[in-house]
């Protein structure tokens, strides 16, 4: 359904990402970002949250970490990024671009905590004592008080695997006493992840248990004496889902997706966000009855079913054969035979920073005047080519 939505909601960038790869601009294996509608996305969501009270940290991950876009972003609005790991805190660092939150799903290194502090950010996030520990030490050493997000989880939450770790909601209490005495630590907010989650059956958002772990720690720790300025409550947030954080009692949400118009609902339903991004490929082989696409920016999470080839502007559709995850993307099978060179867009959820690909820029599709903004590394890193 991506790419029908694609096709559809912003046929431009499909025409344009087909021009780029057949005049060899751009080679396969490379998402197209169209930045005209990040911005456009990130502002209507700006307008939603200042609405509701609610501050906005984005997230770059899925769009490969790239400085540019995050520069897009702060100018519709959104001040911050919210980082996924040390790496991404460097690729901000490097380009000055405002953290608002690190921690959240990977734990800054000993020898990262001094550099990120020095830096400047909104909230550390720690999952254990020992992490709190670290940063109490390096932030007393620097004469900095440090603010402080605990991850809080429970044995009913939702987890994903390679995700786990959090302050035990039922032996939370019983650290409390040694948290307070921590005094270059502010501790001042919670999170956890996912706390809100799309339902495809009914075709709307429902709450995880996390919710729930989260209120129980925020009344806990007031009772004990801590002052509770934010409650983080990310996955899926969005313009839709924004009243939703509102009446958990969230203060923040984290937009990913939604900021590039690909989250699962988007698939589903056309909503205020549009979609941002294409994937380009090439027909490179055909084998008995089936073509072969270059791969490298597979993503067994996005549910890609659909590839659109164009052959000098005449174009058809195919659909892509599932793909099994425990191996590596090297091709992609699509049915049928195919023109060998014939360009192939394909778009899905993906999550750019984890793949092989490269990330072209682009703006101006909906002026009649597109331009190719920059080649990027699925880190961040901009390309020079002639």
């Amino acid at each position: 359904m991506f790419l029908e939505m694609v096709k559809k909601r912003n046929p431009e960038l499909i025409d344009f990402a087909v021009s780029l790869h057949q005049r060899g601009i751009i080679l396969p294996d490379t998402y197209v970002i169209d930045l005209d509608k990040i911005k456009e996305n990130a502002e209507k969501m700006v307008k939603k949250a200042d609405s509701l009270g609610i501050e906005l940290y984005f997230m770059t991950k899925q769009i490969g970490r790239n400085p540019k876009i995050a520069e897009t972003i702060i100018e519709a609005g959104i001040k911050k990024a919210v980082v996924v790991d040390f790496r991404e805190a460097e690729i901000m660092m490097e380009n000055n671009i405002p953290i608002g939150n690190v921690g959240h799903l990977v734990q800054l290194p000993t020898h990262f905590i001094k550099k990120i502090i020095i830096y400047g950010v909104d909230y550390i996030t720690v999952y254990s004592m020992e992490k709190l520990r670290q940063v109490n030490r390096v932030a007393e050493e620097l004469n900095i008080k440090q603010k402080i997000m605990l991850r809080i989880i429970d044995d009913n939450d939702s987890l994903y695997p390679g995700q786990y770790g959090g302050f035990q909601l039922d032996k939370l209490r019983e650290k409390l006493k040694t948290m307070r005495s921590f005094e270059y630590c502010e501790i001042a907010g919670l999170t956890s992840f996912p706390c809100i989650l799309y339902d495809k059956d009914i075709k709307d958002f429902k709450l995880t248990h996390n919710v729930q772990t989260l209120l129980k720690a925020k009344k806990m720790m007031e009772n004990n004496g801590f002052n509770i300025v934010d409650m983080n409550v990310p996955s899926a947030t969005s313009i839709k889902t924004l009243p939703l954080i509102e009446e958990i009692q969230g203060t923040q949400g984290e937009p990913g997706h939604a900021l590039s118009g690909t989250s699962p609902m988007h698939a589903d339903i056309e909503l205020e966000e549009k979609p941002a991004y294409v994937y380009v490929s090439e027909i490179s082989h055909n084998s008995s009855n089936s073509a072969f696409v270059f791969g490298g920016g597979y993503y067994a999470r996005g549910n890609l079913e659909n590839v659109l080839i164009d052959k000098e502007g005449k174009r058809t559709q195919s659909k892509v054969k599932p793909f099994p995850s425990d191996n590596i993307d090297y091709y992609l099978e699509i049915n049928g035979k195919q023109t060998v060179g014939a360009t192939a867009i394909m778009a899905a959820r993906t999550q750019i920073f984890v793949t092989r690909s490269q990330v072209a820029l682009v703006k101006g599709l909906n002026s009649n005047n597109p331009e190719l903004v920059g080649i990027y590394t699925s880190q961040g890193r901009k390309l020079e080519r002639n």
